[in-house]
């Protein structure tokens, strides 16, 4: 029984630990998005933190994966490709 009570307490604990780490990354990259610096890697980091406790936040970030994989492919089917410009040997001066 003690066991068991102990066992809950450190499920509610680290739910909470995941949470408020989580919780405090994914703000982070949001006011990463009016400031300067890497949001689009922040928010995804903090969703991964929530993701190891919440589902909601395991599917926030599958989706938001399949939309960077998505948007990834449509980026490279737009971008035409230089023709005659392959890898050149550099010139040597003498």
């Amino acid at each position: 029984m003690v066991r068991e009570t102990l066992g809950q307490g450190y499920r509610l604990a680290r739910k909470v630990v995941v949470a408020v780490v989580g919780g405090t990354v994914v703000l982070f990259g949001v006011a990463l998005i009016a400031l300067p610096g890497p949001a689009l890697l922040v928010i995804p980091l903090g969703l991964g933190i929530l993701a190891v406790e919440f589902r909601w936040a395991r599917r926030w970030l599958q989706r938001a994966r399949r939309g960077a994989e998505e948007a990834a492919s449509r980026l490279r089917s737009k971008r035409p490709e230089p023709e005659g410009q392959g890898y050149t040997e550099p010139q040597r001066r003498e």
